[in-house]
């Protein structure tokens, strides 16, 4: 395949679809997900099965899965989200945007370990196991990262799911069957409807409302009840509340947007950069939305003239293996660029 197969073709130079295929032992994963989601291979075909299992045996995925504990967990017991970015969340988030085998024993543990001790009792994600410790962002990258490891249909993530639906639309973190509780929030972690949340002054938070539109584009549409449909249009009503191109979205300790904004990265935690926003309301169907133009425009001009995208904003020193170079051509962010400039144009039905 070419990239002149790819829509939005004229707008890359060269073609960075060669170099993304390359055999890459140290980094595997983006032959793998280039070879899915570019190139639109079924999921049995031999180069992808391959692709696959080159992740499992060479790369940071390995390193990630030796550093694991026999009961399931990274570094300590417990709910897995410190010490950043090496506890049992990051570990999970970061094999589930790695490409790890949803089939393999240890991450299967992993992902069990994480329903069992990072729950609070309203059935959200929680940095303490308590409801004061959930916030947003940690709910939405939870509940993708579970999804892409083949759990969607465990009701306990399905919980979540409802929960954070409720918390996103106004309802609360109640659960539904509980009549005495009131549909209230909290003054620590989410804080209000709308992504709300303390870490942001109580503000709506658009890196929380991305990870959670995140979350809820995982699930297909014939899948999504009422309520997660009431959230995604309260999400994309948020999102284009601003020009995405300046991300002035609310700003609880600040007089301007945080410059991560602009520095595009890899793997993806909880801060947020202008691609994403790009990433998540294409997958939403707003692809060819021209309130969108600009911030296509911004990921155009940050090519270079082999049509590959710099990393820009890095975790190295801090997880447990280093992904590329900072300010090296990066193929997980020319992955993500090129995604979203196939997903501008929704395919002919």
């Amino acid at each position: 395949m070419g990239i002149a197969e790819i829509p939005g073709g004229k707008d890359i130079n060269g073609n960075p679809l060669a170099w993304l295929l390359e055999q890459d032992t140290e980094n595997p994963g983006p032959r793998y997900f280039t070879l899915r989601d570019l190139c639109d291979l079924p999921d049995d075909h031999s180069e992808v099965v391959s692709a696959r299992q080159t992740i499992m045996r060479s790369g940071p995925v390995p390193a990630i899965l030796d550093a694991q504990e026999t009961e399931g967990f990274w570094v300590k017991p417990g709910p897995g989200y410190n010490p950043k970015y090496r506890a049992t969340v990051w570990s999970v988030i970061s094999l589930a945007q790695l490409g790890a085998d949803t089939e393999d024993p240890r991450v299967h543990s992993a992902c069990n370990y994480l329903l069992e001790h990072a729950v609070a009792n309203t059935g959200a994600f929680s940095m303490s196991g308590t409801p004061s410790g959930t916030i947003y962002c940690l709910v939405g990258n939870l509940i993708t990262a579970l999804i892409d490891l083949g759990r969607q249909s465990d009701p306990r993530l399905e919980a979540a799911i409802e929960w954070l639906a409720r918390a996103t639309t106004g309802e609360g973190m109640a659960p539904p069957e509980d009549k005495k509780a009131s549909p209230r929030y909290l003054k620590s972690g989410v804080s209000g409807p709308n992504f709300a949340c303390s870490a942001n002054n109580r503000l709506p938070c658009a890196w929380g409302g991305l990870k959670t539109m995140r979350a809820f584009a995982r699930i297909s549409e014939d899948s999504r009840s009422q309520l997660v449909q009431l959230a995604i249009d309260t999400g994309v009503r948020f999102l284009f509340s601003r020009d995405p191109a300046k991300a002035d979205y609310p700003m609880g300790w600040s007089e301007k947007p945080n410059r991560s904004w602009w520095k595009l990265g890899y793997p993806i935690f909880y801060i947020s950069d202008m691609l994403e926003i790009l990433e998540v309301l294409c997958s939403l169907g707003h692809g060819e939305d021209e309130r969108l133009d600009a911030s296509y425009q911004l990921l155009i001009d940050k090519q270079d003239d082999q049509g590959r995208w710099p990393l820009e904003y890095t975790y190295n020193g801090k997880t447990w293996v280093d992904i590329e170079q900072k300010g090296k051509p990066s193929k997980w962010v020319t992955l993500r660029a090129l995604r979203a400039l196939k997903n501008r144009t929704p395919p002919i039905r």
